[in-house]
């Protein structure tokens, strides 16, 4: 059995705080409705998302389930899971980390959404599903790099699965359905072209990031890369601890999201700042709120505060702002903080 390659740990990654927030917050609360990463190359976008794979959580799944359907919650479990259930067998729970799951750019649909093996249906009267990315990306992060280069009709299928939580597949009048509930992904060089504002739109948050400009964290950015490269191995192994403390972290704030309150005086706060920079619809509201919710959680805090308002907002809003041609993508920072200082 061939070893999967090292990648370069999560937690020694210089700077791009905005970024690494983003990603936590969704492993938190996969509701948040993914992310999407902008930035010129080489700014770290592939290594961070997969250097996520280190210190993602376990979850408890259902035992010899393809789909690793979550236990305890019948009703999202696959077919198979349920006819399991019909004929009196009993399911076992077992864990199962999360993973980071890879799409490749050239994946077609039948790929992607898997296949109805048409013949088997014809021949026995049973369907026979393979399964495709989607239900390897079940419970996962599925992580697709240069998203804005992918055919939009794929996007739009994972979009869709992702929002709705499940996969559903129809050939020839027979059909099958599956739970795919994932946390999507993006990463895009915006000078390759950008993705339309419609499906912009269906992104929970988005980050804009550039390259180190100070001396010292772009020194040290190298110096880390270096040391890695001359041993993969011994460098992850180093750094272990900071990887098993951020899996419990993530752990943590997940058991406690279900108990983190937001008042009233903060979905008011949450409300007027979207008034405020003209957002239209209700969507970046709910995922300001959420992921507010998510920041409290992930700092140990059963309760939502101004501060994580503040730590989210431009997550939420830098994609979603209206802007005049030519000019760039983004908030303004000075006018969100004097917002917040005036409700």
């Amino acid at each position: 059995m061939s070893q999967e390659p090292s990648v370069f740990p999560f937690t020694r990654i210089v700077g791009q705080e905005s970024m690494k927030r983003a990603l936590l917050l969704n492993v938190v609360d996969p509701g948040i409705g993914g992310v999407l990463i902008k930035g010129e190359k080489g700014t770290a976008k592939s290594t961070t998302v997969r250097s996520l794979d280190a210190v993602l959580p376990y979850r408890t799944v259902v035992e010899g389930c393809p789909f690793r359907c979550e236990y305890g919650r019948p009703e999202r479990y696959c077919p198979y899971c349920r006819e399991r259930l019909e004929r009196g067998e009993e399911l076992k729970p077992v864990q199962s980390r999360m993973r980071v799951i890879d799409l490749p750019l050239s994946a077609t649909e039948d790929r992607v959404a898997g296949t109805l093996d048409l013949e088997h249906v014809l021949k026995t009267g049973e369907r026979r599903f393979e399964p495709g990315v989607l239900a390897s990306a079940n419970g996962n992060i599925l992580y697709v790099d240069e998203v804005n280069l992918l055919d939009d009709h794929l996007v739009d299928l994972l979009l869709d699965s992702a929002a709705m939580g499940v996969n559903y597949v129809e050939r020839e009048g027979v059909s099958f359905s599956h739970p795919a509930r994932f946390v999507l992904v993006g990463t895009m060089n915006p000078e390759e072209g950008d993705l339309r504002p419609q499906l912009l739109d269906r992104f929970g948050l988005s980050v804009d990031i550039k390259g180190e400009r100070d001396v010292k964290n772009r020194a040290e950015v190298v110096k880390r890369r270096v040391k890695y490269d001359s041993d993969p191995e011994k460098y992850i192994e180093s750094c272990r601890q900071e990887l098993d403390d951020t899996c419990t972290r993530l752990t943590r704030a997940r058991e406690i999201l279900p108990e983190v309150e937001a008042g009233d005086s903060i979905v008011d706060m949450v409300v007027s700042v979207m008034i405020h920079f003209g957002v239209d619809g209700h969507r970046a509201d709910i995922t300001l709120l959420k992921a507010a919710k998510a920041n409290a959680a992930l700092e140990g805090r059963k309760s939502v505060s101004k501060d994580d308002i503040r730590a989210t907002a431009e997550l939420v809003l830098a994609h979603r702002l209206k802007r005049r041609p030519f000019e760039e993508a983004g908030l303004d920072t000075a006018e969100l903080e004097k917002c917040l200082q005036d409700l």
